[in-house]
């Protein structure tokens, strides 16, 4: 009778736990009892295994947390998001992310009704860590606070479960998983060390984060994917190092310039989540938050995790924190010391730990999360006034407010005045009327993408670049004219009356970067990132702007859903077919026909509209065309005889450089090769120093850094990463290390020319042309007192990546299949004058204007003009090619492909 007395009371006990939920039933384990350590104590790591093994634990327990896998990484790991709530919530989280989408879309939604859903939804905040793998306290911050949201029971805890739906992200697993590895791999805690012997995240490293219009790689599709298409997060927050000298971090409110065509309640958004991250870590003594001029940071550039949501109407937060696990200090920095706008508390020199950086960074979290349970409604209405305010922009005449519509104004009250036109120093507002007024410079009411272009599939690419990122793509069921002009069905339109016209505007239209400098006269501010990137232009896409309202045949693309080009029927033929050479993907068809033993050739001279460089195949091959077809977008014309002027092409045994640490540009023609089916190896400085190239490889590819610098003759210019020695590294990594050096390096490069072998340097890596002592010299340049010749000073000529237009030789062979001009990225990129006459020298593109900007800031653009951008030069039986702009720039540079590609065969 006992005995059932205990059973029926136990049964009684677990039927009441069950009713306050399993949270409160389970002890939910802490991170020490799961890693062996504290998050944050000194010289301890943990790896993306041991997170993801922890996270899927408590999951197990609570019932704060769904776990969702959003895909593999380019190693193949799992990706995910954490979803953590009110089990209440959790329940209807569907509505929750349906709520989000609609408001976040604004499509045929009234004020009233948006009221009524901002205030039923949940404010939607994504956080996330780990991006830049060396940057540990992202990732591990993520643990400690998954383990707060998910344990605490405070009042504060509650009260954001209960009103807040919270989106945790790792958002670069294998960076994680190598980062902690390696470090904690070493016995000696002291001797512990982040010198990894490759990029972080395969082939881009650090440029994981600029990678968010375009996303080339698997992660950053993922959570493109999450973020604009599935649950459209009201705040993102991304994690990163370092703060800047003398701080602790630095946050918002970032400096200016703020990109033109987003909404303005974006910027006064961000202003109300500073305060609220600000402040708390004032009211926890916790200084040294700088923000403002206090760090370099700007809301400009787009491309990157927090960036991108501005141009999405969402509030992206970036931190940048100090610390690691391998203790450091505070260093003194004077002009820091003084408390000011940019730094009201600051923070005074002494020893940091690890744990400080993640108690900080927890303490940001938590302020985010407190602002979005303060103001949910708030967060979620004001995204749908931005969206809807979009929308009707898109839908009237409006014009843009851009640097140089005011400079027009200005130019054109200067000269009425100088002119006597004018009196008193006021500004007629007919000005106004004549720029911002005029009809000529209205936005636009959308963009037609014709499928009738050369280069179709490629355009597809960028179409779906847009989709992935969440627009509103249409595409034409059948034939339509607008204002005269016929576009053919299949063509892509994009409306800009929807809800992401700041990201349609940026990805079709140039950008207008200010000109900033540190005061009149004096040297540039220098932006973040990129000045200009317009996608569109970098990828060679034909489109129409279309100024006034128009409509056709249109179908709605479903949201999300990626498009393949359209399949057509190869046509019957007996004379052979040939492929276009403006299309890059018949490069990928090339590589297949190759590797299945198919004789493929290039034809010299244009035959059937083709351009010289087509690719001729015979008739033989026509059952591979066709999958090919099917698989690529890349249809064959059929001709009714086999041409007569021809080269036969046969595969390159082709080299790339690389360095130990990786470098960025080289990985991401890595990645490019792979895609369009380029066989390659990488090589190092040691084998390149050891000589007899030329029995191994055909072609090297140098492309950004590595080479040897013309300042210090005995080292290699490469500012990602400082070379460790044998010691520091395992033996099996020691054939990556070395540099690349005047006296080791050159000599064999040189034989390698001289004995047949191609050599192409794309970027920094031009700068082989000075030390194979070649008859150019640096165009940009001017003589000081001294007599010597000197760069440009910055105060002249300044160029931060943009896009600039180059004229093309396309009579010459590395110049087939392109346009007679071509918009390139430019970097402050290398510019080349002949030194005195010479026909050995060919120019492939060169600036034939004073004004080849097209998008972004070219201060003293008319230096350029005459000067050459890329050539190439025979050096014994072998070519050199130089080309200064950035022609492969994170595999967004699609219009300039064909300049590399076109070097990576032999001719028979």
């Amino acid at each position: 009778m006992i005995m059932i007395n205990i059973k029926k009371t136990c049964v009684l006990l677990l039927w009441c736990l069950s009713l306050l939920g399993k949270t409160y039933a389970q002890v939910i384990p802490d991170p020490k009892s799961h890693f062996g350590f504290s998050i944050g104590d000194d010289y301890r790591l943990a790896t993306y295994q041991q997170l993801e093994d922890y996270f899927q634990k408590v999951d197990a327990i609570s019932d704060r947390v769904q776990t969702i896998e959003i895909g593999k990484t380019e190693e193949g790991r799992k990706q995910y998001v954490w979803v953590i709530s009110s089990p209440e919530n959790l329940r209807q989280i569907n509505r929750y992310k349906e709520i989000s989408q609609k408001l976040a879309r604004a499509e045929e939604l009234s004020s009233q009704e948006a009221k009524k859903l901002a205030l039923e939804g949940k404010p939607i905040v994504w956080i996330d860590g780990g991006l830049h793998a060396n940057e540990t306290v992202g990732a591990h911050q993520l643990i400690e606070t998954y383990y707060q949201l998910v344990s605490r029971n405070d009042a504060e805890n509650v009260a954001i479960l209960d009103k807040v739906v919270i989106l945790l992200s790792q958002v670069n697993p294998d960076g994680q998983e190598l980062m902690s590895s390696w470090y904690m791999q070493e016995t000696d805690p002291k001797k512990r060390n982040m010198r990894v012997p490759r990029l972080y995240q395969k082939y881009i490293g650090h440029d994981n984060n600029r990678d968010f219009f375009m996303m080339n790689m698997k992660e950053s599709t993922h959570i493109a994917r999450q973020q604009y298409i599935e649950w459209m997060p009201q705040i993102i927050y991304n994690h990163h190092q370092r703060g800047p000298e003398g701080s602790v971090l630095a946050g918002p409110p970032y400096r200016d310039p703020f990109n033109h065509v987003f909404d303005p309640l974006i910027i006064t958004s961000i202003d109300g989540v500073a305060a609220a991250m600000n402040n708390r870590l004032n009211a926890e003594n916790k200084p040294g938050y700088t923000r403002l001029s206090g760090s370099v940071f700007s809301t400009w550039w787009n491309g990157g995790l927090r960036t991108t949501p501005y141009f999405h109407n969402m509030i992206g937060i970036l931190t940048e924190i100090i610390g690691n696990p391998t203790p450091e200090e505070v260093p003194l920095v004077p002009k820091r010391l003084i408390p000011n706008n940019a730094t009201p508390n600051p923070v005074t020199p002494q020893p940091w730990h690890f744990k400080q950086s993640i108690d900080y960074s927890v303490s940001l979290n938590y302020s985010i999360l407190d602002y979005a349970q303060r103001h949910g409604d708030e967060l979620l209405y004001n995204m749908y006034v931005m969206g809807n305010n979009a929308i009707k922009k898109g839908q009237m005449d409006t014009w843009t407010l851009l640097p140089r519509y005011v400079d027009s104004i200005e130019l054109f009250y200067k000269r009425e005045k100088e002119a006597g036109k004018l009196k008193g120093d006021s500004i007629p507002k007919k000005y106004y009327d004549m720029v911002l007024a005029n009809p000529k410079f209205r936005d636009a009411k959308g963009y037609v993408i014709p499928a009738d272009q050369a280069d179709f599939p490629t355009a597809v690419k960028f179409i779906n670049a847009l989709i992935k990122s969440g627009v509103l793509v249409h595409k034409a069921t059948a034939d339509f004219t607008i204002g005269g002009k016929h576009y053919p069905a299949g063509s892509y339109v994009v409306k800009t009356a929807q809800a992401f016209r700041a990201h349609v505007l940026d990805m079709f239209e140039p950008q207008d970067h200010p000109n900033d400098f540190q005061y009149p006269g004096g040297p540039p501010v220098k932006p973040y990132d990129a000045a200009g990137w317009t996608l569109a232009f970098q990828m060679g896409v034909q489109f129409d702007r279309i100024v006034d309202l128009f409509d056709g045949p249109l179908e709605k693309i479903d949201y999300g859903v990626l498009q393949n080009p359209p399949i057509k029927e190869l046509p019957i033929s007996e004379g052979g077919f040939l492929l276009n050479a403006k299309i890059n993907d018949a490069f990928t068809v090339v590589n297949e026909l190759l590797k299945a033993d198919v004789k493929v050739y290039r034809i010299t001279k244009a035959v059937n509209n083709l351009p010289t460089g087509s690719f001729y195949v015979d008739a033989k091959a026509a059952t591979l065309l066709k999958k090919y077809a099917r698989d690529y977008g890349v249809v064959a014309q059929a001709i009714a005889e086999k041409p007569q002027q021809m080269l036969q092409l046969q595969v390159s045994k082709i080299a790339l450089f690389d360095y130990y640490g990786g470098s960025m540009p080289s990985g991401w023609v890595r990645w490019i090769m792979e895609q369009y089916h380029f066989g390659f190896q990488v090589i190092y400085p040691q084998e390149i120093d050891e000589g007899n190239l030329r029995k191994k490889y055909d072609i090297i590819l140098f492309i950004g850094g590595g080479t040897p610098s013309l300042k210090d003759e005995k080292s290699a210019s490469n500012r990602y990463f400082k070379m460790p020695s044998k010691e520091e590294v395992p033996e099996k990594y020691h054939a990556m290390l070395g540099k690349l050096t005047v006296e080791k390096s050159i000599p064999p490069l040189t034989t390698f020319l001289e004995e047949g072998g191609q050599i192409i340097a794309v970027g920094n890596a031009t700068n082989l042309a000075y030390h194979f002592k070649l008859p150019v010299e640096n165009l940009l340049t001017e003589q000081n007192k001294r007599g010597e010749m000197t760069p440009l000073p910055s105060d002249k000529f300044y160029i931060p990546s943009s896009i600039l237009t180059v004229k093309v030789d396309t009579t010459l062979r590395p110049n087939w299949g392109m346009s007679e001009s071509v918009d390139v990225v430019f970097n402050n990129s290398e510019t080349f004058k002949i030194k005195q006459p010479s026909s050995e020298i060919k120019p492939l593109l060169w600036f034939d204007t004073d004004k080849p900007l097209k998008s972004g800031w070219a201060w003293g653009q008319s230096y350029l003009k005459g000067g050459i951008a890329a050539f190439y030069v025979p050096i014994g039986k072998g070519n050199f090619y130089a080309f200064g702009p950035e022609i492969t720039n994170r595999g967004q540079a699609h219009a300039t492909f064909k300049l590399l590609f076109n070097e990576l065969y032999k001719n028979k």
